[in-house]
């Protein structure tokens, strides 16, 4: 989903892209976190708001805000070593 929206062929299908990535790293966050965070109350009402504002259309949206500000920095900053990564996967399989 990325490289998807980091290619250079943009068309509307780069918000939902955003969206699922940002889904993506909130899943694997909340995996590792849930059995903590399910005790807080209104965790699961929480999640729920997070996850509309995260849909919502236009462009202050949470995830493009999210993705702009904390998913892509990451990402640039190791892409190369993730594709490198990828590609020796690749030659194993």
């Amino acid at each position: 989903s990325i490289k998807a929206i980091e290619s250079s062929n943009k068309e509307d299908d780069t918000t939902w892209l955003t969206y699922w990535v940002v889904y993506g790293v909130f899943s694997v966050a909340e995996f590792f976190s849930d059995t903590f965070l399910y005790w807080f109350p209104f965790y699961y009402a929480g999640k729920c708001v997070f996850l509309l504002w995260c849909m919502a259309p236009g462009r202050c949206s949470g995830a493009q805000l999210l993705y702009q500000r904390l998913i892509r920095p990451c990402f640039l900053k190791h892409h190369r070593a993730l594709d490198a990564a990828l590609g020796a996967l690749g030659t194993r399989a």
